[in-house]
């Protein structure tokens, strides 16, 4: 059976822990350990992140958008933004890079989300936004396919 949430809030920072903890309830119905809700929150903290600091440069005008999904043991989730967009998207993946170094931000974390989730897509446009979709299949159903 799919379970599906959407979630939509202003981009400000303090909605960051809000996002969070919300995505955490959402997946903590299934047998997931600590360490996989740990990454999923990080990955939700960076992507959302991204879109207040990047996309809207703290514009509270700005909207982010979440939607998780989960089935068998996959979890799924997008989230998207309709601020500037990335003009380089292999730059922005790069280590280290950050299009905000005067905030002393050490990357946009994608290199993160990489490492913690099976599969990561980054979707942008100039002035109409990002997509990021982001899947991992959960440790208990891996162990279910084996």
């Amino acid at each position: 059976m799919k379970n599906h949430m959407q979630l939509q809030f202003s981009a400000l920072s303090q909605n960051e822990a809000f996002a969070r903890v919300a995505v955490a309830s959402f997946i903590s119905q299934l047998d997931v350990t600590m360490e996989e809700l740990e990454e999923i929150k990080t990955v939700v903290s960076e992507a959302v992140t991204n879109a207040i600091i990047h996309a809207y440069e703290e514009n509270p005008l700005g909207v982010v958008h979440i939607e998780a999904s989960l089935e068998d043991g996959v979890v799924e989730l997008v989230i998207e933004d309709y601020g500037k967009g990335i003009v380089d998207v292999e730059e922005a993946m790069q280590p280290l890079f950050t299009s905000k170094p005067e905030l002393e931000r050490s990357g946009m974390g994608f290199t993160i989300m990489e490492n913690f989730m099976d599969s990561l897509e980054v979707v942008t446009a100039i002035d109409q936004g990002t997509r990021i979709r982001l899947v991992k299949r959960l440790a208990y159903a891996k162990a279910l396919q084996s």
